[in-house]
């Protein structure tokens, strides 16, 4: 069982850049593959980043360049860095944890990231 909380979401220019946070509370972190989602009103959620325990890493087309997801296995906490952000960024974005060896999904409540002049 994992506990997963969102910050800093928030209001940004276009162009502009932000950086999320997902910090996860319980035991064997090394052992999830964590992944970055989002959700746009009327739209369906999307996958937009994930890192495994390894560091390998995979975004999907519309944010390669622009975003990057890291993890510090350290301290619990993977991060999404966003940077030339678009309007069409706009969305809630959640965190997500699937454990290697239980197979289970966790979600976080989500943050939202509104991109607007």
């Amino acid at each position: 069982q994992v506990q997963l909380v969102e910050s800093g979401g928030g209001l940004v220019q276009p162009g502009g850049s932000l950086r999320v946070s997902c910090a996860a509370y319980g035991t064997g972190f090394s052992w999830y593959v964590m992944a970055w989602y989002r959700q746009a009103p009327g739209k369906q959620r999307e996958m937009v980043a994930t890192i495994t325990p390894g560091s390998s890493t995979s975004y999907t087309d519309s944010v390669k360049g622009r975003f990057t997801i890291s993890r510090d296995n350290a301290k619990n906490v993977v991060y999404l860095q966003m940077n030339t952000l678009k309007p069409e960024d706009t969305a809630v974005y959640y965190c997500n944890a699937y454990h290697m060896s239980t197979l289970r999904n966790y979600w976080g409540p989500g943050t939202q990231v509104t991109v607007s002049s």
